[in-house]
């Protein structure tokens, strides 16, 4: 990270040609700190080009800074966003399939990577951090390749509904229950949703 020093991956650059997509994400790819990036759970990460304008709208005087690619993301698209994307989604990626395992928790180097302070402050209040997807089959994909949904659940959990469920103060025990019984969600995000419903439980009266 320039100034300091400490191992960030959040610099992408645009790649032609065919990519090797493996079980922990891009062949030409790497996660700098792997206690909170990368490993099969989060191989890839979305981050739709509606949402860089949404950040162009909010930050005008960096506007010209965000856009594919800019927040760290693997994958940008136009035409899905955290509403219309849903948890355990399968998707048609070249030849790989890729699974939504969880929203994405925006961290402190966005804002040390714009030299912004409330970037990623603002893309967790509005939940725009994008997504992660773990590989159910390597493949190779190229920049213009289809992104097919292939399944979803049928009372399927949008990223937007989580997000604002995470959110919300006290949630309703009913909406964290369907939440975790979402089948594809990652098990540590399925673990904090029943660790919230207890102490929602526990606490109901206060």
């Amino acid at each position: 990270m320039p100034g300091d020093g400490r191992a960030t991956a959040i610099f992408k650059q645009p790649v032609s040609g065919r990519v090797r997509v493996g079980w922990e994400g891009l062949e030409s790819d790497v996660q700098a700190d792997r206690r909170f990036h990368g490993g099969v759970e989060k191989a890839l990460h979305h981050f739709p080009l509606e949402n860089h304008g949404r950040l162009a709208r909010q930050f005008p005087e960096l506007a010209e800074q965000f856009v594919a690619g800019a927040i760290g993301e693997n994958i940008s698209t136009e035409g899905v966003d955290e509403a219309s994307i849903c948890i355990g989604d399968v998707y048609a990626f070249g030849s790989a399939r890729i699974q939504v395992s969880q929203p994405r928790t925006p961290c402190w180097k966005i804002d040390a990577k714009f030299g912004r302070e409330g970037i990623s402050h603002h893309i967790a209040e509005q939940g725009i951090a994008g997504w992660y997807y773990r590989v159910l089959t390597p493949g190779e994909v190229q920049a213009g390749d289809a992104f097919t949904l292939l399944q979803r659940n049928d009372d399927a959990v949008s990223l937007a509904e989580l997000w604002q469920a995470s959110r919300t103060r006290r949630p309703r025990l009913q909406a964290l229950q369907r939440i975790a019984d979402t089948p594809g969600l990652n098990e540590a995000w399925r673990q904090k949703v029943l660790q919230r419903m207890d102490w929602l439980r526990r606490n109901s009266s206060t």
